[in-house]
């Protein structure tokens, strides 16, 4: 559920030595969620000895916390570390008994080292920083690697590339506990970009390779602004001052899909916001985000999250209703 009498406890274990940056992410943005007033996590960071803990920066870095903490925690997030071809048994015993006990599990960066040494990973989706892809893949040959994406969830275990791909990790824990409004306004707030790719889950975006350029950026800002308008192929071209087929190379290299994929994209991004925030019936949601009719919209979100409009609403909605306004029989 959306609402929690208590903050959702997030463990962050600390791997010797660790990366800070890794440790700064999901302190940065889970402590940017606010639910009615309220924080919407409790972030503990602890380490398999508590105090002084090497980081790969040369620093030591104190942390209170020993890993009892991933007994009180419902998601437990392991770090990177500089040393990921030698994982800690007791950080591997500690992840063990949480899987065990059904918690969320994710990995950023190398950590998910010790996912896989854990045994996690056995026949799941994984991924971790490139560098390190095929010294998992050899080392833990029953992991179905993923090296190309930033992120993938394989049931409760997520696992993150390298850098700023926890972010992306974070923002679709966010968006998987919260609602794509709540995640779009922590990015907003660490001025990031709230729809970055990534392994497609329930409830996350669907994954859009990374913007590469920015000849159609004009362009693309300008659909977001009309996104209530029936676009076209022409009309893209034609803001943009070039052909169709000159708008679909530049797009296609720039964004990785075609000009429509990503105006769907967007449009679908848009409604679940929507669902999220208003009280809007459906048709007039539908229209108000280009996706013409209460059907299509029902078509589209049920497709992307496995929910009808009206469900979707009931788990996000920040306005303390269920479905009010959403009398279409196709919600």
């Amino acid at each position: 559920m959306t609402e929690r009498l208590a903050p959702h406890r997030i463990a962050v274990i600390a791997p010797s030595p660790v990366s800070l940056f890794n440790l700064a992410i999901p302190e940065m943005l889970f402590g940017k969620v606010e639910v009615a007033g309220r924080p919407g996590y409790d972030v503990v960071i602890c380490a398999a000895e508590p105090g002084p803990v090497p980081t790969g920066g040369g620093l030591d870095l104190y942390v209170p916390h020993g890993l009892e903490a991933v007994r009180e925690a419902d998601t437990v997030v392991v770090a990177g570390t500089g040393a990921p071809y030698e994982p800690d048994a007791r950080i591997v015993a500690a992840v063990r008994e949480a899987a065990d006990a059904g918690k969320r599990i994710a990995s950023l960066c190398t950590g998910a080292f010790q996912l896989a040494e854990a045994g996690l990973l056995h026949g799941r989706r994984a991924t971790t920083y490139w560098a390190h892809a095929e010294e998992l893949r050899r080392r833990y040959p029953q992991v179905d690697l993923q090296p190309d994406v930033l992120y993938v969830q394989d049931g409760p275990y997520v696992t993150a590339s390298g850098y700023a791909a926890g972010i992306d990790l974070c923002l679709h824990v966010i968006r998987t506990d919260y609602g794509a409004a709540v995640a779009n306004e922590v990015a907003r707030r660490a001025l990031v970009a709230p729809v970055r790719p990534g392994g497609q889950t329930q409830f996350t975006q669907t994954p859009l390779p990374p913007e590469r350029g920015t000849a159609c950026a004009d362009t693309r800002g300008w659909a977001m602004r009309n996104l209530d308008k029936p676009l076209t192929l022409t009309d893209l071209a034609r803001h943009a001052g070039v052909s169709v087929r000159t708008l679909t190379r530049r797009f296609h290299a720039e964004s990785g899909v075609s000009p429509l994929q990503w105006l769907l994209h967007q449009r679908i991004e848009r409604a679940k916001e929507l669902l999220e925030t208003t009280t809007l019936p459906m048709d007039s949601l539908a229209r108000s985000c280009g996706l013409g009719t209460a059907d299509s919209l029902r078509t589209h979100i049920t497709r992307r999250t496995g929910l009808t409009p009206t469900a979707y609403r009931a788990q996000f909605s920040r306005l303390g209703t269920t479905a009010a306004g959403s009398t279409s029989p196709a919600a």
